[in-house]
């Protein structure tokens, strides 16, 4: 799945974007949305479906479908079911990623402040605790053995 499913498809698509060809571009980025798509819905039908006869074998064989550039699967799939419900649902779609965008940005300053706040409040107690310590210490030296350091 690596060499037919990413690395072929990744080569291929560089391929695509050097030669300026816009048909094999826009092939290739079909490709690589129905792809996503697939290995999304792997996430969880690997962890419900590995019992199933030849299961590996039939995800083998729909990469492979989806690749050749005879049966166009990537195309096909995308044009008939990804393109239409993407184009329905874009305006959710864009508003959840754009509510995600705040909260993850609010999410990180409010961690941020509070990990700034732990890291000086223990900053502030191992000096005073080791003050006493280091007072002692330093007192154990003479005056020539703080002059030498």
């Amino acid at each position: 799945r690596l060499l037919f499913g990413m690395l072929y498809p990744a080569y291929a698509s560089y391929k695509a974007v050097k030669s300026k060809n816009i048909r094999e571009y826009v092939r290739w980025m079909m490709y690589w949305i129905v792809f996503a798509l697939f290995m999304a819905t792997e996430t969880f039908t690997d962890l419900l479906l590995p019992w199933f006869p030849f299961y590996y074998e039939m995800k083998m064989a729909f990469v492979l479908w989806l690749l050749s550039p005879y049966t166009r699967g990537a195309s096909l799939l995308y044009r008939k079911f990804v393109h239409p419900t993407l184009s329905r649902k874009e305006k959710e779609i864009d508003t959840y990623i754009v509510q995600a965008r705040e909260r993850s940005y609010e999410t990180m300053v409010h961690f941020g402040k509070r990990g700034l706040n732990l890291a000086a409040t223990a900053a502030v107690r191992a000096a005073t605790t080791s003050q006493g310590a280091l007072a002692g210490r330093l007192r154990s030296f003479s005056m020539q053995d703080l002059r030498s350091i």
